[in-house]
């Protein structure tokens, strides 16, 4: 059994990672997150009482408040999850993508450093990569070459976390996935802002031709991965997960459509994002042969589970788009 600190653990990766830890394993589980627009305790509800979990409200771009959560609580292990991360919000102004993505992961690194975390495990993105062509994937091999501000930010705190295992001799890994998709996915990414979207009858916004692609991962896959990479992984390493589920944006707008029962006419095309990388897929091969992990979930009964839970689970997204979430955590603690 070890003392995890995750970060981020009440967002929708974060969230997920967490319930599997608590109940899927013995490990202690402190939940480090601001409580930004995409930190939602109500994605942990059914384990906020769990006797091996424990909540601290903290920016980790803030020395002082990481300080504390690291002497107070002496993790083993951190697994990094906290990130600014909806590309759109970046293009319209990097500012808080860099306080949080960089220097926050700093100030982890740091914390991690002097209070004698045995591992850190940094959970990264796809999108450092860049933009691939018609054929080929990415491999952990592949040279950086991001396109966005959010990308670009998330390739400087994996820099950072290079430089750790090299000066510094800590011992640390990073994985980087695919798209994910799932429960408790904030509704402004795209799979649940269509599904939510199509349930309400809205227009389905693509933008674009609609023919970008992506290689898309259900949520518990990775979470499977970063799982074994935190137990299994080499220090130094680089480990990629994808979902072997390449699918153009249009295709899979079309499929919720079809799914929940409503028509293609509910589509509409809207001005291309700013520098809007054209695909990204995944070789995951280093993880197979060397973490034993594989992905469960095909595309389909993915996509299929995730509509499912966005259909019953209707007042969670409604509170979410409607703001009424932010409440709960002073519902919960008396205070904001």
């Amino acid at each position: 059994m070890s003392k995890i600190l995750v970060t981020g653990g009440a967002g929708f990766i974060g969230s997920n990672f967490v319930r599997m830890l608590l109940l899927g394993s013995d490990h202690e589980v402190v939940n480090v997150d601001a409580l930004t627009y995409a930190g939602n305790l109500e994605n942990l509800t059914d384990v906020e009482r769990h006797q091996r979990y424990a909540f601290v409200r903290g920016d980790i771009a803030d020395p002082v408040a990481m300080d504390a959560a690291f002497a107070e609580h002496r993790p083993e292990i951190v697994v990094h999850f906290a990130a600014e991360s909806h590309v759109d919000r970046s293009v319209l102004d990097a500012t808080a993508f860099v306080r949080t993505n960089v220097q926050g992961t700093q100030v982890l690194l740091d914390k991690s450093r002097i209070y004698g975390v045995r591992r850190f495990v940094h959970v990264s993105t796809d999108e450092v990569y860049g933009s691939l062509g018609p054929w080929g994937y990415f491999t952990e091999e592949t040279p950086i070459q991001p396109n966005s501000p959010y990308s670009a930010s998330k390739a400087g705190s994996d820099l950072l976390v290079r430089a750790a295992v090299h000066t510094h001799h800590m011992d640390c890994v990073i994985t980087r996935c695919s798209n994910n998709y799932g429960p408790y996915q904030f509704p402004e990414k795209l799979i649940p802002l269509m599904i939510a979207n199509a349930l309400e009858g809205k227009p389905l916004p693509v933008y674009g031709d609609g023919r970008n692609v992506r290689d898309w991962i259900y949520v518990t896959d990775h979470c499977e991965g970063i799982r074994m990479a935190m137990e299994h992984g080499k220090a130094g390493e680089v480990y990629n997960f994808g979902g072997d589920a390449e699918r153009e944006n249009l295709f899979v707008v079309k499929e919720i459509l079809k799914l929940v029962g409503k028509g293609e006419d509910l589509i509409r095309y809207v001005k291309d994002r700013p520098g809007h990388d054209r695909r990204y897929a995944m070789d995951s091969s280093k993880a197979r042969a060397t973490l034993g992990w594989t992905p469960r979930h095909t595309f389909e009964a993915g996509l299929q589970r995730t509509i499912e839970w966005y259909v019953q689970n209707r007042p969670w997204w409604e509170r979410v788009r409607s703001g009424a979430y932010q409440d709960y955590y002073a519902q919960q603690y008396g205070r904001r």
